[in-house]
């Protein structure tokens, strides 16, 4: 496993004092890192500890698990076991037995960082499971972000050792160490995508070119720096970020597919969207910057929206619409999903700041409260004039996608306040001692 070490000393993917989760099946190659890592420990001076999920998926899947415990008991390393129901996510979320079960082990890894149990998870991917990937997520229609593979490092915190190792190393490696492991029959079972290209790819692919994995994990390497390149020249000053939310200027849009895929990969992740982003999907956010009709949206996956606002496509990674509101007007704070904090309070000093909003309490009537915008609302702008609340609204290109979650003080259909925007001609600050200051903080 020489070229393991080597790729994991080059790649800088551990640290000294890093305690190590390794992602255990009892599989050959999860025993292999295991063993591998765990021979390694005092070396790098690190802990190794090892995690077994069990998917729920088959009937004795927990001999699994009991084989993974003893033999990390037999090195004496530490053992966590977790069990997922893979079937039922699956059918709850109608998603692939594959990707439910995948989704459901990433999130016991996560729970484990994010607690400190482990520093990093180490997966046990290699040569073929890269040709593999790459091969899979070029026939579901990925560019370039697919065509590269897996990352060695993924996060900060997923780390595969074994990413630039053979299989045929890893099974000498096994032979040599004499290290046990279990199969598992549903490797066999075509009906699972990996398994259907592995099948094709070990017996039919590599029998007429007998280097095609290595081909193509070199061409996915190959992929990878020419992103680079193209990454390293790519400005995009103008993108906008907030909490599950960005914007990007429609000028971004004119450049070349290239740069522009690019542009929204950077875009999504910045705001911790990691679903595959597939060719289609990029055409069709380019067209609707370009010729989209203003508060059109189109939607990408795992919930994530995009929207053509006026000069900016915005993409989204949160609910947009709120459900409820009926509050009434006093001091203190209320949140509104989507939108933010509203803060009310008394104040005397009537210099505002700008977002901030200056209302007389007195003018307000009793049975006014903050709610969401409804059909039929009127607006008295500041300094006279009604208009309907949505036409007032697009004259400010307040975009669609924040009209419905926006929170208006109003009396029956008459709108007295527009949270973070504007207040009614009707409540204007005028010979009073106090007044309310509402601001919006997000």
């Amino acid at each position: 496993m020489d070229s393991a070490k080597e790729f994991m000393l080059k790649t800088g993917m551990i640290k000294r004092g890093d305690i190590i989760g390794v992602g255990v099946s009892g599989g050959s190659d999860s025993m292999a890192l295991l063993h591998f890592l765990h021979g390694m420990a005092e070396e790098l001076d690190i802990e190794i500890v090892a995690i077994h999920v069990d998917h729920g998926i088959r009937e004795n899947s927990y001999m699994d698990a009991d084989f993974v415990r003893e033999k990390a008991r037999e090195m004496g390393v530490r053992f966590y076991k977790f069990r997922i129901d893979a079937p039922k996510i699956a059918k709850e979320k109608s998603l692939s037995l594959e990707t439910a079960a995948r989704e459901a082990r990433y999130g016991v890894f996560a729970s484990l960082i994010k607690k400190g149990v482990v520093d990093k998870i180490a997966l046990a991917h290699h040569t073929l499971d890269q040709a593999e990937t790459i091969l899979m997520h070029i026939f579901r229609g990925s560019g370039v972000s697919g065509a590269k593979g897996m990352d060695p490092i993924r996060d900060g915190v997923y780390i595969r050792p074994l990413l630039s190792t053979s299989k045929e190393e890893i099974m000498d490696y096994i032979k040599s160490n004499q290290i046990e492991y279990v199969d598992d029959y549903t490797n066999k079972d075509t009906s699972y995508n990996r398994n259907f290209v592995r099948s094709l790819l070990t017996n039919e692919i590599s029998k007429r070119w007998p280097n095609a994995v290595g081909a193509i994990a070199s061409f996915g390497q190959a992929i990878v720096e020419d992103d680079e390149y193209i990454r390293s020249q790519i400005y995009a000053d103008a993108m906008m970020v907030e909490d599950k939310l960005v914007r990007i200027p429609n000028s971004y849009f004119l450049y070349p597919n290239a740069v522009v895929s690019r542009i929204i990969f950077k875009a999504v992740k910045a705001i911790g969207i990691n679903c595959d982003i597939e060719r289609k999907h990029i055409l069709a956010i380019k067209e609707l910057a370009l010729s989209g009709e203003n508060g059109s949206r189109l939607y990408l996956p795992f919930e994530a929206i995009v929207f053509k606002e006026y000069d900016y496509i915005t993409i989204s990674n949160r609910k947009q619409e709120s459900t409820e509101l009926n509050q009434p007007l006093k001091c203190g704070e209320f949140d509104v999903d989507g939108f933010g904090k509203v803060s009310v309070k008394r104040v005397k000093d009537f210099n505002v700041k700008e977002g901030q909003l200056l209302i007389d309490w007195r003018k307000v009537p009793k049975t006014a409260v903050w709610r969401f915008r409804q059909d039929g609302d009127v607006f008295t702008k500041f300094g006279g004039g009604t208009k309907k609340l949505k036409s007032y609204l697009i004259d400010k290109k307040v975009p669609l996608r924040q009209r419905g979650v926006i929170p208006v003080l109003a009396d029956g259909n008459d709108i007295l306040a527009i949270a973070g925007i504007e207040i009614s001609d009707k409540v204007k600050v005028e010979d009073v001692p106090t007044a309310y200051l509402i601001e919006v903080k997000r």
